[in-house]
This record gives structure tokens, sequence and C-alpha cells, in this order.
């Protein structure tokens, strides 16, 4: 047996081990008894578990056609102690390190296996899917896509710098490790752990509880006591299928501490005792902002630039602002530019909660159809509490030949960072493994524009919300919305290709970014499309934000916006048209809404129309609407 050795020093290798790893094997539950024998092969690179465990290959009988093996899983091979002493649980010795045999992010993982045929290959055996080779390597290519997500796992390294780089990151454990099959009675515990000093990710194996001699060696794929008996079943459908179509799909409303979790508590304003917020009679308004194109674009004589927070009128943040209570009897004379709890309409699962409370009809899912409503927002599930529901309204589509393809989204996150599109059950299963998400309708029938450089391409459009007052509502929408197109033609093929299916293309450096001003957009759309009036497309789009906007007032707070008097918000709604056919079979343009932003973006809005923010501030705290450039959401 090796020993650990010291670092020149004096201190201990194993001393420096536990205080750079202790974090990540306490969250990870890996007993301390372990811990010497872990750091000992880690530092020496020791691969023991062919000392201790066999692999056996399963042989199928290809005439036994029962059961459902279009979709069960069978796995290709079974783990035996080989061991004739067995394993005793209390053993220091047995921790065992597994490797990865492939790393990657999921946007890229089938640009690896194109690249490198030898990780496609080996890929394809390790899945039991080499008889789909038949020299189609794309064929191969998307079967294994298709497969790793009953073999693959996750984990990710938070980054405060940069946020691409604490991106959910995937893996495959080798062939021994992926043979380890699922029990509702787990033998072995696997976990994945960072050797820090590497930068290398293992799996790291070992036993809850003692195993003789060829007994076989389980873990539990789906490792969590949160999980209740429904939503566990669900999750375990990649491995071991289960018809939910039993099951209610329809949405109801979680009760208020739900729109807390996760959340730092607001207080609220002492909102009686502020009669009226007012600075119209200043001569000068002094605005302290720490966005810097308000800072660069507000030049309206009316308002001034200061570095004085304590003493401006307004204050324009890019923080998050909470004490409103303390504000209200601190600062009963200035504006903040935030509403209590608006975050239940800027995170895209209380988006969707509240939209929901917008549904003229008596349901919000029509059983016979599967239509959700309100109309204008996708059919959008919450993977983390409506899992179950979701399930079952996927399956209810499958058995009615409906089209199945969901993008999921993070809770929070902007510019499709970690958002995945597919109509693979299996995938979207898996997701929740990296963190909280939506799963939204993908629209499958979006309403094209023609560019022609490349053809009838997506396109998104983004709206600036002005929010005076809640109760009573007083909103404005800028008229001058803002353009956002793919770069290739669209279809429903290659869904990890961005360029086809996403229109934010600038965060990317390697991406054309085309360029269009809405006045222009109108004119070439209605050429396009020259039975649609624009005129009438926009009464949908400001009638839906009036909708969303009582739908989120409508509830007392933490599951709505709360009445403050000293708040003014400006938001920005992402939206997207789509085709909608009629009981008589008449197609026409519905607006769907994606998202709704905070502080959002607003260089290309200074850079297009100058004035922006003088027309913006002006709205907001001089009553002045120019009725060209705004539109009341009354």
């Amino acid at each position: 047996m090796m020993d650990i050795p010291s670092l020149p020093d004096g201190v201990s290798v194993y001393s420096a081990f536990i205080a750079l790893h202790r974090i990540q094997l306490e969250s990870s539950a890996v007993p301390d008894r372990y811990w010497k024998t872990l750091c000992r092969k880690l530092y020496h690179q020791i691969f023991d578990a062919g000392n201790t465990f066999s692999v056996a290959r399963i042989e199928y009988d290809e005439d036994d056609d029962s059961g459902d093996y279009v979709n069960t899983y069978r796995p290709q091979h079974r783990v035996f102690i080989s061991c004739e002493a067995g394993l005793d649980a209390s053993d220091p010795q047995h921790i065992y390190l597994i490797d990865h045999a492939w790393t990657y992010r999921v946007d890229s993982a089938r640009q690896n296996l194109r690249s490198i045929p030898a990780l496609l290959d080996r890929m394809a055996h390790l899945m039991g899917v080499q008889e789909f080779a038949d020299d189609h390597s794309e064929v191969l290519i998307n079967k294994v896509f298709d497969e790793m997500w009953k073999f693959n796992q996750t984990y990710s390294v938070p980054s405060r710098d940069d946020i691409e780089e604490s991106m959910p990151v995937w893996y495959v454990m080798d062939e021994f490790g992926s043979a380890i099959p699922h029990s509702d009675n787990p033998t072995f515990r696997t976990v994945p752990f960072i050797f820090l000093p590497d930068q290398i990710t293992y799996t790291l194996l070992f036993p809850i509880e003692n195993v003789d001699y060829g007994e076989e060696v389980t873990r539990d794929y789906i490792e969590s006591s949160r999980y209740d008996s429904k939503t566990r079943d669900a999750l375990l459908i990649p491995w071991v299928p289960k018809s939910f179509l039993s099951e209610p799909f329809q949405y109801s409303e979680p009760d208020s501490s739900y729109f807390l979790q996760g959340h730092t508590a607001e207080t609220l304003p002492n909102a009686s005792k502020i009669a009226t917020v007012s600075v119209t009679s200043k001569d000068k308004i002094l605005v302290f902002s720490q966005y810097a194109y308000v800072n660069d674009y507000l030049t309206h004589p009316k308002f001034e630039i200061t570095h004085d927070e304590e003493n401006a009128d307004i204050l324009w943040y890019t923080q998050h602002f909470k004490d409103f209570k303390e504000f209200s009897q601190s600062c009963s004379e200035k504006f903040v530019n935030q509403f209590p709890f608006e975050h239940v309409i800027t995170v895209k699962d209380l988006l969707a909660i509240v939209c929901r409370r917008a549904a003229k009809e008596s349901g919000s899912v029509c059983e016979d159809t599967l239509v959700t409503y309100p109309v204008w927002l996708p059919t959008t599930y919450n993977l983390k509490t409506e899992l179950p529901k979701f399930v079952s309204y996927y399956q209810h589509r499958a058995e009615k030949g409906l089209d199945n393809h969901w993008i999921c989204k993070p809770f929070n996150l902007a510019r499709g960072l970690d958002t995945h599109i597919t109509d693979n059950l299996n995938y979207i299963l898996r997701l929740p493994l990296s963190g909280p998400k939506i799963a939204q309708k993908y629209i499958e029938d979006p309403v094209l524009f023609q560019r022609p450089d490349c053809g009838a391409v997506k396109f998104d459009l983004r709206y600036v919300l002005l929010v005076k007052s809640i109760k009573p509502l007083s909103a404005f929408v800028y008229r001058n919305f803002f353009l956002r197109f793919a770069n290739k033609p669209f279809d429903l093929n290659n869904l990890d290709d961005y360029e086809k299916h996403f229109t934010v293309m600038n965060y990317n450096e390697n991406a054309t970014l085309y360029r269009m001003l809405c006045d222009d957009f109108v004119v070439k759309f209605e050429q396009q499309y020259p039975s649609v009036s624009w005129k009438e497309i926009e009464e949908k789009i400001f009638s839906l934000f009036r909708e969303m906007l009582i739908a989120a007032s409508s509830k007392m707070p933490p599951a709505g916006i709360a009445y403050s008097p000293q708040s003014r918000a400006v938001y920005a709604a992402d939206l997207m048209l789509a085709w909608q056919t009629d009981s008589n079979d008449r197609k026409s343009m519905q607006p769907k809404l994606l998202e709704v932003n905070w502080t959002p973006d607003c260089k290309r809005a200074c850079e297009y129309y100058p004035d922006f923010y003088n027309d913006i501030f002006s709205v907001l705290f001089l009553d002045d609407v120019n009725e060209r450039k705004f539109a009341c959401l009354k």
C-alpha cells in the first residue's frame, strides 16, 4: 500500500487534500472513513476496481417479445462482487475511482461525435446502438445523442466572474461505471468528484451496506429524498417506462409560499404615510443611476445626473432593491426603479403561474384539444413542481399524434443559456438534474420572415413596458419595438443548431447580427403577408401586455406585484408570432409571450433612438406622454 506523501513545507498532502475538498465531500455525503483512502488513490492514480468487481454481459432472447421492448431500457451488462471475502462497508479501503469516457456540454455533443470517430464508436458500443452504424454516421450520431440520456450525469462549477463557465457539464462514465444498473434498493452510491489539483472529474463508488461475493452492484439513478413517489416514477421513465395517462395534467396554482422560494423576502412600503410622490415642480430632478446608458443618454433639461445617491430624487439601480418599508419611511420623496415582488413576472416559472390567471375559459387546459389558456402563453410546465402533470400532458399529445417539441429553460437565466430544444422525453426528464427548469411548448409553426440573404427565418419582438402604478394600473408600451432574427432558414431539424432555432446573436462573436428598424420591418412584413394588418397584430400584443400586468397584480404579495407609490419600472417583454388554426381550419397570427426581463439591455434602443431615455423619463416622472411614441395600456 502506497503512503500519502508530505508537501515540501511539511504539511501533509492529506491535510491539504481535505482543505481543498471538504465541502465537496460533505455535500456529496461521502463518509469520512473513506477520505484518506480516496486521497491516496487520487494522488497515486490507483484504479483498482478490477480487483473487486466483475462485469458480465447480458444476453437477451430476441424472440421474447413480452414487455414493451421498444421503450423499455435493457442494460447491456451487470456488475458483481468478485472478491471472495465480499465487501464490508465499514472498511475504509472500499472506495473506488471511476473514469469518465466522455465529458461535454450538450450544445457541442453532436459536434464532438462528428469530429472524433473513435468517440462515436466507443459511445455506440457502450450504449448498445452500434447496429445503427451502417455507414450512416449521422444516423448513428443522432441515435447516440438520443440514448445518452440513459447514461449521462451532470455537475457544474460555480463561477462568479463568468456565468457561461458555470453552465452544467455532462459526462458518461467509462464502461465499468456505465454498466452499474439502477435499483430502488441500491448496494452502492456513485457521486461526481472534481480533483482540484489536476482539475479532473471522476466518479466515486462506495458501498452503503455490506455486500457478499457474487452479489450484484447497483445504484439509485434518482438519488434524492425530496421527490414524492409520482415525481420519482416520472424521473425513472428513461429506464423504467410508465404510463402517466391517468394522471391529471391541468394546472393548479401553488400557495403563496412558493413565490418566496429562492428569493430574498422584501418589505412592503408604508404606503398610508405617502400621499403622492412628485418631482415635477422641481427645477432640476436629480437622477442617481447605476446604468451607463441612462447616464449617457438622459439629456432632457429637466433631469440632471448626480453621483450623490443620498440627495438624488430618482434612484435607478441595476441591483435588486428589497427594503421598500425603510425607503418609504426615510426617503418618502424619492422614486426607485423597481416594484416590490416584481420577480413574479421576471422569473420564468412565476411568470407562467401569473399568466394562467388571465385565462378566460373555465380551465387552463382543454382536455379534448389539449389547448392551454390564455392562448398567448405557450403551454408551460414547471419541471420541479409539475413533472407528473407534464409527463401526462406529453403522453396525451403523443397519443393524439400532436407535435411534441419542447424548449426547456432555467428559471432565471437569459441569452439562451442552458436552454434545450427536443422532442425526446428522456432528454427532458434528465434536465432537472442540472437545475430547476420550465418546459415550454416549442413553437413548431412560427410566423417566419423572409430575409433576402438567407431565406425564411424565425424572429422575435422585444417591446419596452413602462409601469407607473399597479393599482390602479397605469402602464405604457414604447411603440418602437426591437427585432432579433435567426441566421438560418427554419425547420424542425438540427435542434442544437443555435443560429437556426435562436435569435439572440449579439452575445455570439461568430454570428452575424441582422439589424432592422421596426418601421422598415412593418413595411416588409406587410409585403410578405399582404392579407395581414400589423395594426391588428399590435392590438393583440398590447392586449396581451395589459392582461399580463392585471394578472400579475391581481393577488397580494408575495403572489403578486405590490402597490408602491414610489415605484416606477421599465421591463422588456419578448414574444414571437405563431400560426394558429381555428375550428374552421382558418389560420391567423397569434402573439406568444416568451419572457419578461428586468433592467433590460437598452444599448440598441439608445443607438437607434437617442431620445429613448428622455422619452422614458418624461412618461414615468413628468406625466408627459407622447402618444405617437407610447401606447397606454388602459
